[in-house]
Parts: structure tokens; C-alpha cells; sequence
């Protein structure tokens, strides 16, 4: 029997996924959270096998959520579900532990399937998120090996200085009026263009490039 945990700050999308676990005979719902923190409480007291979890969050974005699951608890398997189609922030969530991510638009088969995959050991990823890998694989394959990084665009680059000074996702969003997804898509991408993820790493490229003190 497979335990299952979802975080979801959507009710509408939990009641969904609770039907949908509840229906299928192999697996078994344990808990929901509909936070970030919610969800890392409820791992440390239904220890599941499966963390089905949403990027966007109002207290703790799913990327944190998910490199502080794998920390705490490395056995688990993270399966992101998410509308988010931003190739950054799938990039960013295999790199925080992720074992799985798919799109919220799949058919209820697909993340059933999804989830076996996980739990054989296997890395899961939305066939439509896969074939736009390949492409840019590809395009890096090509591409000169002494090309430049690309250039950050003006709120990137305010995004990062409020990283740097230690702000969080939902702080930055208040500071520069835009929302939390917003702030984690310009995250991403900054993680992207850089080859970096970690606050020091950013702490140092900004110092290196004289965009702090």
C-alpha cells in the first residue's frame, strides 16, 4: 500500500485528488496540508511514501517545502503537481529533490501512473515538460561553449538583491507589488541563467558583480 500526503492550499484541488486516492485500491491517504510548514509537520507524523505537492503555497513555496523534505526525511518521494509549465522551475525542483513533476491539466491515469513510477525508484517528468528538455538539451548541445550567460532583466535583478538581503518569496512580492508565483518564476529563472540556487550562491554572484555593498 502506497501513503500518499497532499499539499494543496486549494480545496477544490484536494477534494479531487482525495477522491481520486481514496478510488484507487494500491494506494492510501494519509493527510493534507494546505501550507508549506503545514505540509512538513504532517510528514514528520504520517511519515508517507508519496509527498504530492504544489509549487505555489501561501506560507512556504513548494521548492523549500521540497529540499527540506529530502533533508529531513530522504526516503520520501517528492511528486510535484502544479500548473506551471516554466522549464526553470522544473529544473529547480529536481535539483531541490523532486522525484516527479507533472502538470495539474493531466488525466487522473497519468499521476496514478506517475506515482508508481516514483515508488519503483524511477524519476517521473509530464511528457509535454520532457519533449521541451530534449529541444534545449539539444539547443545546449549546439550551442558555442564559451556562449555568455544571459543577461538578467531589470526586475531579476531586483529580485535577486531582495534574495540576497534575505527576504522571502511572499516579502519580495510585497515589496516590488507583484505575486508570490511571480516572485518564484523570476527566481527560477535567475537560478537558470546563473547555474546557481542557494542564498550564498546569489550572495556571491551579486557581490562578484557589484550589485550589493
Amino acid at each position: 500500500m502506497t501513503r500518499v500526503l497532499i499539499s494543496d492550499d486549494h480545496a477544490i484541488v484536494r477534494t479531487g485528488l482525495r477522491t481520486l486516492l481514496r478510488a484507487e485500491p494500491t494506494m492510501e491517504l494519509v493527510g493534507e496540508a494546505t501550507g508549506g510548514y503545514e505540509a512538513l509537520d504532517l510528514l514528520e507524523r504520517t511519515r508517507p511514501d508519496v509527498l504530492l505537492l504544489d509549487l505555489s503555497m501561501p506560507d512556504l513555496d513548494g521548492i523549500s517545502v521540497t529540499r527540506e523534505a529530502k533533508r529531513r526525511f530522504p526516503e520520501v518521494h517528492v511528486l510535484i503537481l502544479t500548473i506551471h509549465e516554466e522549464q526553470a522551475l522544473l529544473r529547480e525542483a529536481i535539483r531541490a529533490g523532486a522525484s516527479g513533476y507533472i502538470l495539474k491539466q493531466a488525466a487522473e491515469s497519468e499521476l496514478i501512473s506517475a506515482i508508481h513510477v516514483l515508488m519503483r525508484g524511477d524519476m517521473y517528468v509530464d511528457p509535454a515538460m520532457t519533449r521541451d528538455l530534449l529541444r534545449e538539451a539539444v539547443d545546449r548541445t549546439i550551442a558555442p561553449a564559451n556562449q555568455a550567460i544571459e543577461p538578467l532583466t531589470p526586475r531579476e535583478t531586483e529580485v535577486l538583491k531582495y534574495i540576497v538581503r534575505g527576504y522571502t518569496n511572499r516579502q519580495i512580492g510585497e515589496e516590488l507589488n507583484i505575486s508570490v508565483r511571480t516572485v518564484e518564476g523570476h527566481r527560477a529563472n535567475l537560478s537558470a541563467k546563473l547555474g546557481i540556487q542557494s542564498r550564498v550562491d546569489f550572495v556571491r554572484y551579486a557581490r562578484e558583480h557589484g550589485l550589493v555593498d
